[in-house]
């Protein structure tokens, strides 16, 4: 594919291809405006739509989600929170699917559940600055104990 391609967008016969969704699904998500080709929306009957490449990954997501067990309403739910509640986009979020029907994304440091619109319900603590924090205590400690050490002598 050349840049020209990208410009010109993806046919909703290309994209059903490299998606695995139905073409009768992809009209009809275009209809209800779960996912509408940025490109070149549908301006009639016969009219050719043009997705962008973040459209098509919307449509894979959307679909992985269904296979994954969600209904499309959930879906559809859990991309409108993404979009409107969390200001992010499907391309750039990571989700998190629980046995109990939950779809988390991260959001701020917490992971959001993304049927509950958008409610926190867990808090992410990164490893990385508590080991660092630790280390460096271990080290103002030790030092600490050196020195006393050494004044006792």
């Amino acid at each position: 594919m050349s840049d020209g391609d990208a410009v010109k967008g993806f046919s909703g016969s290309l994209v059903c291809r490299v998606t695995g969704v139905t073409y009768r699904q992809l009209d009809y998500w275009a209809r209800t405006d779960l996912v509408t080709p940025s490109i070149t929306p549908a301006s009639g009957s016969g009219s050719k739509r043009a997705y962008s490449y973040g459209d098509v990954l919307e449509v894979k997501v959307i679909k992985s989600l269904l296979d994954s067990g969600l209904s499309l309403s959930r879906a559809r739910q859990a991309v409108a929170c993404l979009r409107d509640s969390l200001g992010s986009d499907l391309a750039s979020s990571s989700l998190v699917l629980t046995g109990a029907g939950s779809v988390l994304a991260r959001s701020d440091g917490e992971l959001v559940d993304l049927l509950r619109g958008g409610q926190g319900v867990f808090n992410i603590v990164p490893l990385g600055s508590v080991v660092a924090e630790l280390t460096t205590t271990l080290r103002e400690v030790g030092d600490s104990v050196s020195e006393r050490g050494r004044r006792s002598a």
